[in-house]
């Protein structure tokens, strides 16, 4: 792979079996990791993978932690690629630390800039997974389906959908993040910026023989993508739309898919109730403990919790009901045996918040929001990071991890 690939890789392939106990998954899937099994097969769509993605996105466990877990049974260092690999998550949240909401305007041009207006919708037969294409067709339903998608999947359907549909790609990036489980802004963010080429300037392109490479068995001959990568660079610099899925009649993607609904914050209160935890919309006066936002899901806590939802960030990232009950569920453990509150609210309160204390998050109306409580004397820890952090951004994550590398592996 190249050492620009999209930053959110290789983390999930297969569903939650067991909602109930989100916390429990985490930890067996750390242990199920094969180090070995990882760095042959992790590529192909039908890999050996963590599936630790919506774990590590909702802060139910953090690199840190994974680190020290598998470290714990054996030897674990820099060479390792599962460390490499996480350290792409690391990475994305250093370049939006560093960069801020930058980090959606394109530091290039897309491919066929001044050539093709790029729509700023989706088609219908992309949506719906009636596109012709068949891996296409077949991934997005997987997407639909469990909330996952494999990292080759994932840059196969952004480089269709802007190179060959001329799609911009803020528009398939906030498609696909509405979908996901463990949808991450930063990474999800950076990946499509990285297959449209305006953030390296060259595009990521695939072809059916790429297909056959790393997901054998799948149709993929005698589509749009059944071309030479030249071919296929002229298509990307061109202004045609090639929608025109089929040659000769081969192939074929099956049934037209429903899109599944997606929700903003006006959701939590049916499903707190089926939960068994209470929306408040004013943070008691007198509440002393500790607030939990999305990203912060961090296990039982030994304070009471509160659990932290700003509307205002999901009018415009809205969530699958998959992703609502996977976070509520993360609260509910967070709890403990005790019953927790959800506090749904943009407000911050007028009182003094000196003794809660919230993790930092640069997600957009919840970084405001921790601010401003931070003002209000709450205590601001950060995120758990394992790699460092530089002060200088780093436009590569080969310079990224250069840099990493010159620290004491994390113990």
């Amino acid at each position: 792979m190249s050492e620009h690939a999209p930053v959110e890789r290789h983390i999930e392939v297969g569903g939650v079996a067991d909602e109930r106990r989100v916390r429990d998954h985490a930890l067996a899937r750390i242990d199920a990791v094969d180090l070995v099994r990882y760095a042959r097969t992790r590529n192909a769509l039908d890999g050996h993978v963590s599936r630790l993605g919506p774990h590590l996105t909702h802060g139910v466990t953090d690199v840190p932690e994974v680190l020290e877990r598998l470290a714990s049974r054996g030897p674990l260092g820099w060479s390792d690629k599962f460390v490499y690999e996480l350290g792409w998550r690391e990475y994305a949240q250093h370049v939006w630390r560093l960069l801020g909401d930058d980090v959606w305007r394109e530091p290039v041009p897309p491919p066929a800039n001044g050539e093709a207006t790029y729509a700023r919708e989706m088609p219908h037969d992309v949506a719906t997974a009636a596109t012709g294409v068949a891996i296409i067709d077949e991934q997005i339903r997987a997407l639909y389906a469990t909330g996952l998608l494999h990292n080759h999947a994932r840059m196969w359907i952004a480089s269709y959908l802007v190179h060959l549909r001329k799609v911009e790609w803020r528009v398939g990036a906030t498609w696909m993040y509405a979908h996901l489980l463990d949808g991450d802004l930063a990474a999800n963010t950076l990946g499509w910026q990285w297959v449209a080429g305006t953030w390296t300037g060259k595009p990521y392109l695939f072809n059916a023989d790429n297909v056959a490479k790393y997901a054998p068995g799948r149709e993929h001959r005698g589509t749009i993508i059944d071309a030479t990568y030249d071919a296929l660079d002229v298509m990307a610099k061109s202004a045609n739309v090639y929608s025109a899925p089929l040659h000769d009649g081969h192939g074929t993607s099956g049934a037209a898919a429903t899109v599944p609904p997606t929700f903003d914050a006006t959701i939590v209160s049916a499903l707190a109730r089926e939960l068994g935890l209470r929306v408040i919309h004013e943070l008691p006066v007198n509440f002393s403990g500790e607030l939990r936002h999305p990203w912060s899901m961090h296990g039982r806590a030994n304070i009471p919790v509160i659990g932290l939802i700003v509307p205002s960030f999901h009018q415009t990232y809205r969530w699958s009901e998959r992703r609502w009950r996977f976070v509520l569920q993360a609260l509910v453990e967070c709890g403990g045996e005790a019953t927790c509150d959800v506090f749904v609210g943009t407000d911050v309160p007028l009182h003094s918040c000196s003794r809660v204390k919230l993790t930092a998050t640069a997600n957009p109306g919840y970084r405001d929001w921790v601010a401003a409580f931070a003002d209000r004397g709450g205590e601001v820890v950060a995120p758990p990071r394992a790699f460092a952090d530089p002060e200088v951004l780093q436009k590569s994550f080969s310079a990224y991890w250069n840099r990493v590398m010159r620290s004491p592996f994390p113990r």
